[in-house]
C-alpha cells in the first residue's frame, strides 16, 4: 500500500503496521472513503428499483385480495365466466364463445376484445379462472412501473415514488382488481407507458404504445386518438414528422372506432347489431342529466384525492375524455359512480396528469402554487392510503380473507358433482366454478339448449321452490334435487 503524502516531502520507506496486524495485503487498511462508497451506491441501485420493487408489492396485494375473493365463493357477477369462456375457446384454437351471452354467441360480437386472447398460452397450461384473475393483477401491477418511473423523472425520487403509490392505491385500481377479471387490465399499462413516452417526448414510441387499444375494447380507439391529439399539441413546434405521424394515429382511432362499432362488432353479433347503443343518452326513460349529482361526485373523486385538482393543468388529461364523455352522457346508472371498474383507465392519465402539472407549478413565478403543487405529492399519497382504510385492500389486515369457511367447501363439493363436459344452467354464484369444465348457460337464457344440470345460488331467497322455477323455465321437462348446500341448490334432468 503506498502512502500518500503532501507535495514535496518523502514517502516512508515502510509503511507503519498497526499493532496486532501483519503487512500482508490481505490486512491492508481500507480508507474511510473506500469502506462507506458502496453505501451511496446501494442506495441509489435500491431507488432506481423503487417502481419495481412497488409493482411487486402491489401485484402480490392485488393478487391476494382477487384470488381470496374467487376462493370465498364471491364472485360478483358473471363477467369472470364469460372471460373464461372467450379465453378457453382461445386456448383450443376456436371461436372464442361465450355461451353465458347466450347459445353459441360470439364474444367479439359484444365487446370487441380480442387482446384477451394473449391469456390463452397460460390458460391452457393452468385451465382455471384463478390464471385470470392473477394476470389481472399483473398486468395492473406492471402500469405502476411507467407511472412511478415518469413522475420520478419529472418530480425527483421521493416525490416521484409518492405519485406511484398514490396510482396504485388509487380507488379506481383497487375497484377494478376487486371486479373479479376485465378486459380492460390490458388498457392500463398500455395507456401508462404510452403517456410515459409522451412525457420524454418520445413521440413514435407514445403512439406505438397506444396503438394496441384498439384491440382491447370498441371504445378505447377514441381514447388513442386522444393520446395522438396530445403528441401532436406537444411535438407540432418541435418535430413536423412526428406531427405527421400523431395525426394519423388520431384519424386511425377514430376510423377503427367506428369501424368496429357499426361492421365488426355487428359482423359477429346474432342479431347484426351493437347491443350497447341505448346505454348512451336516454336509457330506460333515464336522461343525460338524470344522476348529475352522482355524476359530479364521480368527477370529483377522480380529480381532488388524486391530484388536488391540479391535473386540470396538464394537457395530459384530455385523454381521459372519451372515457368520461361516454359514461357521463349514459342513462345507464352503472356508469355513473365509483364502484366496478369503469374508472380504472382514467387512473394512469389524472396520475401523470398530475406528475406533469406538479413539475409545471414549481416553475410557476407564484410563490404560493409553488408551494402547494411541491405538497401535494405527499398529499396525493397519503389520501391513496387513508382511502384504503375502506377499499378492498384493506382486506390484507383481516384474516378472514385468507380463509375458507366449510360452507364454501360444502358448495363446491356439491358444484363437483356436475360432470366435466355437462351442460349447465347457472346464475352468479356457481357460474365460475363450473366454466372450467362445463358449457354454462345464464340461467334462464338457454333456449333451445334444455341443460343436464341447474345451479343455483338461492340464499337470498328469490325462490322458494328452485324444481318448479325449473319446470318453468324448461315446460315438459322434469328437474329433481341432485344436493343442496348452505343456500346452494343443485339440479339434474331426469
Amino acid at each position: 500500500m503506498r502512502t500518500i503524502t503532501a507535495r514535496g516531502s518523502a514517502p516512508d520507506p515502510a509503511p507503519r503496521t498497526p499493532e496486532g496486524l501483519d503487512s500482508s495485503p490481505s490486512h491492508e487498511l481500507i480508507p474511510e472513503r473506500d469502506r462507506t462508497a458502496p453505501a451511496p451506491d446501494r442506495a441509489r441501485r435500491l431507488w432506481d428499483r423503487a417502481p419495481h420493487l412497488l409493482a411487486a408489492g402491489l401485484f402480490l396485494a392485488y393478487a391476494v385480495v382477487s384470488v381470496s375473493r374467487y376462493r370465498r365463493l364471491e364472485t360478483r357477477s358473471w363477467d369472470l365466466g364469460i372471460f373464461e369462456q372467450a379465453v378457453r375457446a382461445y386456448a383450443h384454437l376456436q371461436v372464442p364463445v361465450a355461451d353465458l351471452k347466450g347459445p353459441g354467441a360470439n364474444i367479439l360480437g359484444d365487446h370487441f376484445s380480442p387482446v384477451t386472447a394473449l391469456l390463452a398460452p397460460a390458460y391452457r397450461l393452468f385451465p382455471s379462472p384463478v390464471t385470470l384473475l392473477v394476470a389481472q393483477a399483473l398486468l395492473v401491477a406492471v402500469s405502476a412501473v411507467p407511472v412511478t418511473r415518469a413522475a420520478t423523472r419529472l418530480l425527483g425520487r421521493g416525490s416521484g415514488l409518492a405519485v406511484g403509490v398514490a396510482y396504485g392505491l388509487s380507488w379506481g385500481v383497487q375497484r377494478a382488481v376487486d371486479f373479479d377479471f376485465h378486459e380492460i387490465c390490458f388498457a392500463l399499462p398500455l395507456i401508462a407507458f404510452s403517456l410515459e413516452a409522451l412525457l420524454r417526448q418520445r413521440w413514435r414510441a407514445a403512439l406505438l404504445w397506444a396503438l394496441p387499444l384498439v384491440l382491447v375494447k370498441e371504445d378505447l380507439g377514441v381514447t388513442l386518438a386522444a393520446i395522438a391529439v396530445v403528441v401532436a399539441v406537444r411535438c407540432r413546434r418541435t418535430d413536423p414528422k412526428a406531427l405527421r405521424y400523431a395525426l394519423g394515429v388520431a384519424a386511425f382511432g377514430a376510423l377503427a372506432t367506428l369501424v368496429t362499432l357499426t361492421l365488426v362488432i355487428p359482423a359477429c353479433n346474432s342479431v347484426g347489431a351493437y347491443d350497447y347503443w341505448d346505454k348512451v343518452g336516454d336509457a330506460g326513460g333515464a336522461g343525460v342529466l338524470d344522476g348529475a349529482g352522482t355524476k359530479l361526485s364521480t368527477l370529483a373523486w377522480l380529480l381532488i384525492p388524486t391530484s388536488g385538482l391540479l391535473a386540470l393543468r396538464s394537457p395530459l388529461l384530455l385523454v381521459a375524455l372519451p372515457t368520461l364523455g361516454w359514461r357521463f352522457l349514459s342513462g345507464d346508472d352503472h356508469y355513473w359512480g365509483t364502484d366496478w371498474h369503469y374508472s380504472a383507465v382514467l387512473m394512469p392519465v389524472v396520475l401523470l396528469a398530475f406528475a406533469d402539472a406538479v413539475a409545471a407549478a414549481r416553475r410557476d413565478r407564484r410563490p404560493w402554487l409553488r408551494r402547494y403543487a411541491d405538497r401535494l405529492p405527499a398529499c396525493a399519497a397519503a389520501a391513496a392510503l387513508a382511502l384504503t382504510t375502506s377499499l378492498p385492500l384493506a382486506g390484507l389486515t383481516e384474516s378472514w380473507t385468507y380463509g375458507k369457511s366449510e360452507q364454501v367447501t360444502a358448495v363446491e363439493r356439491l358444484l363437483d358433482r356436475v360432470p366435466d363436459g355437462a351442460t349447465v344452467e347457472a346464475n352468479i354464484g356457481p357460474i365460475s366454478r363450473l366454466t372450467s369444465r362445463a358449457r354454462v348457460f345464464w340461467v334462464g337464457a338457454a333456449d333451445p339448449v334444455v341443460p343436464q344440470y341447474v345451479a343455483l345460488d338461492v340464499r337470498s331467497g328469490w325462490t322458494k321452490d328452485p324444481v318448479a322455477y325449473a319446470g318453468k323455465l324448461h315446460p315438459g321437462v322434469r328437474y329433481v334435487a341432485e344436493d343442496v348446500a348452505y343456500g346452494y341448490v343443485l339440479l339434474r334432468r331426469e
